[in-house]
C-alpha cells in the first residue's frame, strides 16, 4: 500500500509542467487572438499633438499642422512611406476615401525622400488634400505611431477618435473604420 501514495505524488509532479504549459498557452492565445489593427492608443480622446512640418516638396499641395485639424471637418490622417509595401496595398482604399465630400484625407509622409514620395503618388495616384514630410520621424512618435501604415480619424475639433494599425482594406472601411468615421462626424456639437 505504500507504493500507491508515492505513485500518486509522482503522477502529480509529472502533471505540473503539463498544467503550467496549458495555462501559459491559454494566456498567449488570448493575447494574440485579438485584431492587431485595434491596439489601444493612449491618444484616443485627446487632442492631436502639436507639430509643425513642411509640405512634401514638389507635390503641389499644402502641408498642415494641428490647427488645420480643428476646422470642423473630420480628417483621416494616413501615415505612409514610399518604401512601405503595405502602403501600396492600402493605396486604392485611400483613393476611394479621398472621393468622399464628408471627410478629408491628409498624409504624413514618414522618413521618406521627397522624390520617392512624389514618384509613389505619381504612379499610384494622389489621395491627399494636404501632406507633410516627417523626415526625422519625430512627429510620428508624438502621434504614437508604431510603424507604417497607420491611419487616424480626427474629429472636427482636432480630437483623435480612432487609430487603425496596418493597411486599410475595403472591408475595414465598410465595417469598423467606416463606423468610426461616422462616430467622429456625430461627435461634432
Amino acid at each position: 500500500m505504500s507504493e500507491e501514495p508515492a505513485r500518486g505524488s509522482r503522477l502529480w509532479l509529472a502533471a505540473i509542467p503539463v498544467i503550467a504549459f496549458l495555462l501559459l498557452a491559454a494566456i498567449f492565445w488570448r493575447g494574440l487572438s485579438g485584431n492587431p489593427s485595434e491596439i489601444p492608443s493612449a491618444l484616443i480622446g485627446k487632442p492631436v499633438p502639436s507639430f509643425s512640418l513642411p509640405p512634401v516638396e514638389g507635390l503641389g499641395i499644402p502641408g498642415f499642422d494641428a490647427a488645420a485639424l480643428k476646422t470642423g471637418q473630420v480628417t483621416v490622417v494616413n501615415v505612409w512611406a514610399s518604401w512601405c509595401g503595405p502602403c501600396r496595398v492600402e493605396h486604392p482604399v485611400l483613393m476611394e476615401l479621398s472621393k468622399r465630400s464628408d471627410i478629408r484625407v491628409f498624409g504624413l509622409n514618414y522618413k521618406d525622400e521627397p522624390e520617392n514620395a512624389r514618384r509613389f503618388l505619381g504612379v499610384l495616384g494622389q489621395p491627399y488634400a494636404a501632406a507633410v514630410a516627417d523626415e526625422s520621424g519625430r512627429a510620428a512618435v508624438d502621434w504614437g505611431v508604431y510603424g507604417v501604415p497607420e491611419t487616424f480619424i480626427v474629429d472636427g475639433d482636432g480630437i483623435i477618435r480612432f487609430k487603425w494599425i496596418g493597411p486599410l482594406t475595403p472591408e475595414a472601411v465598410a465595417g469598423n473604420f467606416g463606423a468610426e468615421i461616422e462616430k467622429a462626424k456625430a461627435a461634432r456639437p
